[in-house]
Order: structure tokens, then C-alpha cells, then sequence
């Protein structure tokens, strides 16, 4: 078989802003080099797992291998999800592999910076019976896993070469939490973020962070550098999550966050998102935290303790406010949408954790968000 490096001149990683090499192989991360001693460690486990990140190149070749090793996530004593590879071709999604080799790290929530290692096993992942001919691929990588590229392999006398240089796309770099990392997708191309970008024929940054949407300023500095036509930031539900910010500190971070942003890019169209339904935390104060049923819930508090403690109720109402404010103060290229025209109540059958959505969620949020930020009358429409 013809056997490459992943890092070979003909094949792009797209969606990765930069890697690690180790004995594993080349890890996708998804924050530049710049970053890393900015960046928390339990924070770093999501910026190595791919959410977007795909692989791009031309073949001829009816069969495809990669070798790969895996790190999965196990949240206290449930199973490990698997980890899912798409394969599209000329735009459509040829075929999935699933996988559950590799190693595991063990995550308690309480203590979500010690997590227990456990080895595993490299393993390979299999595309067969391809359609004869040239085609453009894309090959997406999985959103809950850290995923170590080892070989890339093809059947002999096949041809791999970068892939065309077909019409730009116009840039997308969406920033959100594990809302927008999707780990609970069915697959990676069904990621709402992914099926957005299809829909609106751009090209994917997703800065998708599970449980860590906290408005650092490494990461406004890494959008304020990086190409863009276009920016979305889905905010407030991992301030909720952690208890980590009241109303005197987000309003501010949120101004400081777009204030970094519009340093490198003052006429970008900005789309502030907010929160989609959470059922415990729209007017009850996080934090959350899984019950014995694995649902996400808030704990009652004293009132004394909770003045301007954020609900999701309230961060929707202040993010409309700095959105309107920045408006009346001349940036006519910001905009605001209410996370429940995405997933609202009338969701909530597909909001198994009371957190996030299943896969038939995510597919009807990114077709919801195509609909509202890139049609033709939408905020992020094209010019």
C-alpha cells in the first residue's frame, strides 16, 4: 500500500492551529503554540480534541486506513464514549468508522484537573469500497476524543494529491463551550457547527471548548489574529456552569472580549449568541453539576450569597444589553441572537443530561443557525 505521514505536503489539516508530536504521533490543537502557558490544564485536554479539524487531500484510492492513536474521556464510572471518523467525499459523507481503542483518561468532575491515566492501544480506522476516480476528501475527525495521527495509508498505485483549489470559502471562527464542541454529536460532520458551515459553504475554525467558554483573552487574541470574515461567539452557559462569574464581572469580560477582537478586526461581523435552554439554571444560579441520574443541576443557596449571581435568564438579557450598547456606539457590524431560537424548551426531548443535545439536537440547531445567521437577510449573510 502507499503509506504517508499525516503532515504530508499533500494533505492539509484543516480546522488546527497548531500540534504536538509525541511517541503516539501528531496531535491537533486548536489554540497556537503562543497559548500554551496560558492555557489550564484541564482546558487543555479540549483545545487536543478536534472538534472541526479535518484532514484534506485528493485520491484516486478506493481504500483509506489511519492509524491513530486514541484518548478518550471517561466521566466517572460510565463507559467511554467512542470516537467517530467521517470520510466526505466531493461534499458528501461517503462513510463513518467508529472506534474505541486507545487510552482513557478518567475525569471526576470535582476534581476535573486530576485525571487518572489509563494505557491503551493504537488503533486503525478503515474506509473500503470508495468510488473509482479522482475525488476531493475531507476526512473529519472526531469531537470527543484527543486524536494522535500515526500513517496514513492507500491502496498500491493509487494517486494523493493536495486537493483542488477550488472557489474560497469564506472563514468561520465560531468560540463557544462544549455546546459548540459537540462531543455528544453522532459523528463529526453532524456537529451543529459543521452542519452549519456546510449549509453556509465556509470554512470552519471551531473554537468549541467544552467547559471552558470563560472569555479568556488568549483566545479573543487568537481570534483577533487569526483570518476571519466572520465571528460567532455563543456565551454565557460555562460562566453558569462554574459559578465562575457574577454580573459586575461577565458584563465587563464580554465588552473586553469583543474591545480585544475589534483591535485586529474592527468591521468583522460579529454574532453574539446566547445560552440555548437549560432547564435548572434559566432562573436558578449554577453551579452545575451531574446528579445521580447524570442530569445537570443547580443546588439551592442562601440569598445572601447569591447577589448578582448569574442565571441563564439574566445573561440573555445582559448580552443583548452590550450588544445594544456597542451598537448605539458605532459598531453597526454586531449582532445578537437569543440562544433559544436555536434550542428552546420546546427542545427538550432531545436534551437527554438537561445540558445538551443529542445528535438529532446539534443537527437541528445547525440547520436553525444556518437559517438565522447566514441566510440571505441574516446577520453573517455574505456581501
Amino acid at each position: 500500500m502507499l503509506e504517508l505521514n499525516p503532515d504530508h505536503a499533500s494533505i492539509s489539516m484543516i480546522g488546527a492551529l497548531d500540534t504536538d508530536v509525541s511517541e503516539d504521533g501528531i496531535t491537533p490543537r486548536r489554540l497556537p503554540d503562543w497559548t500554551r502557558p496560558q492555557v489550564p490544564a484541564f482546558m487543555e485536554i479540549m483545545v487536543t480534541q478536534p472538534s472541526g479539524v479535518r484532514l484534506v487531500f485528493a485520491t484516486d484510492a478506493t481504500h483509506i486506513e489511519l492509524d491513530i492513536c486514541l484518548t478518550r474521556i471517561q466521566m466517572a464510572d460510565r463507559t467511554p464514549r467512542t470516537a467517530v471518523f467521517d470520510l466526505v467525499c466531493d461534499g458528501n459523507l461517503q462513510q463513518s468508522h467508529v472506534e474505541d481503542s486507545g487510552h482513557v483518561l478518567q475525569v471526576d468532575l470535582r476534581k476535573p484537573t486530576q485525571p487518572v491515566f489509563v494505557a491503551g492501544q493504537p488503533g486503525t480506522v478503515v474506509f473500503e469500497n470508495l468510488p473509482a476516480g479522482m475525488k476531493q476528501c475531507e476526512l473529519w475527525l472526531p469531537t470527543s476524543a484527543q486524536v494522535a495521527l500515526r500513517k496514513l495509508r492507500f491502496n498500491a498505485l493509487a494517486t494523493v494529491e493536495p486537493a483542488s483549489a477550488a472557489e474560497k470559502k469564506r472563514r468561520w471562527i465560531h468560540y463557544g463551550s462544549s455546546i459548540s464542541h459537540c462531543a455528544e454529536a453522532a459523528s463529526p460532520y453532524l456537529s451543529w457547527p459543521a452542519i452549519a458551515a456546510v449549509r453556509g459553504n465556509l470554512d470552519l475554525l471551531n473554537l468549541g471548548l467544552g467547559g471552558n467558554c470563560q472569555l479568556d483573552q488568549f483566545v479573543a487574541r487568537t481570534i483577533r489574529d487569526e483570518p476571519a470574515d466572520l465571528i460567532s461567539l455563543k456565551l454565557g452557559i460555562n460562566i453558569i456552569n462554574m459559578d465562575s462569574m457574577r454580573e459586575r464581572t461577565f458584563t465587563p469580560a464580554v465588552h473586553g472580549f469583543l474591545d480585544t477582537i475589534r483591535e485586529g478586526k474592527p468591521d468583522t461581523p460579529i454574532l453574539i449568541v446566547s445560552p440555548i435552554f437549560c432547564p435548572s439554571a434559566e432562573t436558578n444560579p449554577g453551579p452545575t453539576l451531574p446528579d445521580a441520574d447524570g442530569k445537570f443541576v443547580t443546588f439551592p443557596r442562601p440569598l445572601e450569597i447569591s447577589a448578582g449571581a448569574l442565571t441563564l435568564a439574566w445573561v440573555r438579557k445582559i448580552l443583548s444589553r452590550v450588544v445594544a450598547q456597542r451598537e448605539n456606539a458605532g459598531d453597526q457590524n454586531l449582532f445578537y441572537l437569543d440562544g433559544l431560537q436555536l434550542f428552546g424548551p420546546e427542545d427538550a426531548s432531545d436534551l437527554p443530561d438537561d445540558l445538551h443535545p443529542n445528535g438529532e439536537g446539534y443537527i437541528r440547531m445547525g440547520e436553525r443557525f444556518a437559517q438565522l445567521a447566514f441566510a440571505p437577510d441574516g446577520p453573517l449573510a455574505g456581501a
